[in-house]
C-alpha cells in the first residue's frame, strides 16, 4: 500500500491561511485578486428576498455582491450587487410595476445568468492583475464570475472578480499609477457575452 511521504517546513513563519493580501502589483497573477470558491464559501441570497434585506445581508458579510438562489431547486439563478440595489434599478422597477420599494424582490432586479459576462479560469490562470484592472475599465462592470469546465463538460462557478477589490489592492501600493498600467493580455477579450445554462450551487 502506498503511503504519503512527510517533510519538514523550512520557514519559521507562515502567512495566515485565507487572509487576503493588503496590496497587489499589476504584474501579480490574476488569481491573487480572485475570490476562489475552492477556498471560500460564496455568499448567497434567496431570489425571493426583499432587496433591502439582501443589501443588509451583504453588509453583514462584508461583500458587495451575492449569488441569487432559487429556493425550491437550490441552484444559482443570478447575481445581485449592492450597486443594483442602491442604483436606479429599484425605482425603475417600482415605476413599471406600480409597487412600493418594500415589495421589490431580488429576482426583480438581479442579473440573470443569461446576462452575465464571465471569464474562464484557464484564462485567469495566465492573466495578470493589470489585465483584470484593464478589463474592468474597458467593460465598466462591477463583478465578473469566473467559470471552470469539468471533464464531463459541465460548467460551474469557480470564483468571482470584483472591480472594487482590484482597485483597492492596487491603489494601496500604486496610488496614482493605475493609468500607466499596461496589461499583458486584454482580459476583456475573453469575456463571454451571453451564458445561459443554470449553475448548481
Amino acid at each position: 500500500m502506498n503511503s504519503l511521504l512527510l517533510t519538514v517546513v523550512a520557514n519559521t513563519r507562515l502567512q495566515i491561511p485565507g487572509v487576503e493580501p493588503w496590496h497587489a502589483d499589476p504584474q501579480d497573477p490574476a488569481l491573487t485578486v480572485m475570490t476562489d470558491f475552492r477556498e471560500r464559501t460564496s455568499v448567497t441570497v434567496s431570489d425571493t428576498a426583499m432587496i433591502d434585506e439582501a443589501l443588509e445581508h451583504m453588509r453583514h458579510t462584508g461583500v458587495r455582491s451575492a449569488f441569487t438562489i432559487d429556493d425550491q431547486s437550490r441552484i444559482v439563478v443570478g447575481l445581485i450587487t449592492a450597486y443594483d440595489i442602491i442604483g436606479e434599478k429599484p425605482m425603475q422597477y417600482m415605476q413599471s410595476a406600480a409597487i412600493l420599494r418594500r415589495e421589490v424582490l431580488v429576482r426583480d432586479i438581479m442579473q440573470k445568468i443569461s446576462e452575465w459576462h464571465v471569464a474562464d479560469i484557464k484564462q485567469i490562470e495566465r492573466a495578470t492583475v493589470g489585465a483584470v484592472s484593464n478589463m474592468f475599465a474597458e467593460m465598466r462592470l462591477t463583478h465578473v464570475p469566473v467559470m471552470e469546465t469539468s471533464e464531463s463538460g459541465e460548467q460551474r462557478l469557480r470564483g468571482l472578480l470584483s472591480a472594487a477589490k482590484v482597485k483597492r489592492l492596487l491603489s494601496r501600493c500604486f496610488s496614482g499609477r493605475l493609468s500607466s498600467v499596461t496589461a499583458s493580455a486584454p482580459l476583456f477579450e475573453i469575456l463571454v457575452g451571453r451564458h445561459s445554462p443554470l449553475l448548481r450551487k
